[in-house]
């Protein structure tokens, strides 16, 4: 491998690593308590905009329960992590999707 090669991988390996975030918790994939990180598998906001009916599907696959709706407003609560979503429907799509503390469940 060329010098100038091994060179640029080295630095793209040392720049991918600075991104890593260590919260000094040893447990990188669980989100905080009733706050999972954007961009976390149990966050849910990348949802908005999908339809209702098959979004419905993935939400119960990562762990969330439908526990309350008011309207076509409804409270998704994941018991393993705490997690709260509250989701509106509007024309069978998921029109806004807000994470919020686990109490707002």
């Amino acid at each position: 491998m060329k010098l100038h090669t091994l060179l640029a991988a080295s630095f793209g390996l040392a720049t991918l690593a600075g991104c890593v975030e260590d919260t000094g918790s040893g447990n990188t994939t669980a989100p905080e308590q009733g706050r999972p990180a954007a961009g976390s598998e149990y966050d849910v906001s990348s949802f908005e905009g999908a339809r209702a009916g098959q979004a419905e599907g993935g939400l119960q696959a990562l762990g969330y329960e439908n526990i309350r709706s008011q309207g076509l407003t409804s409270w998704w609560f994941n018991r393993s992590t705490g997690a709260c979503a509250r989701i509106t429907t509007s024309d069978g799509r998921y029109s806004d999707v807000t994470m919020l503390p686990a109490e707002d469940c």
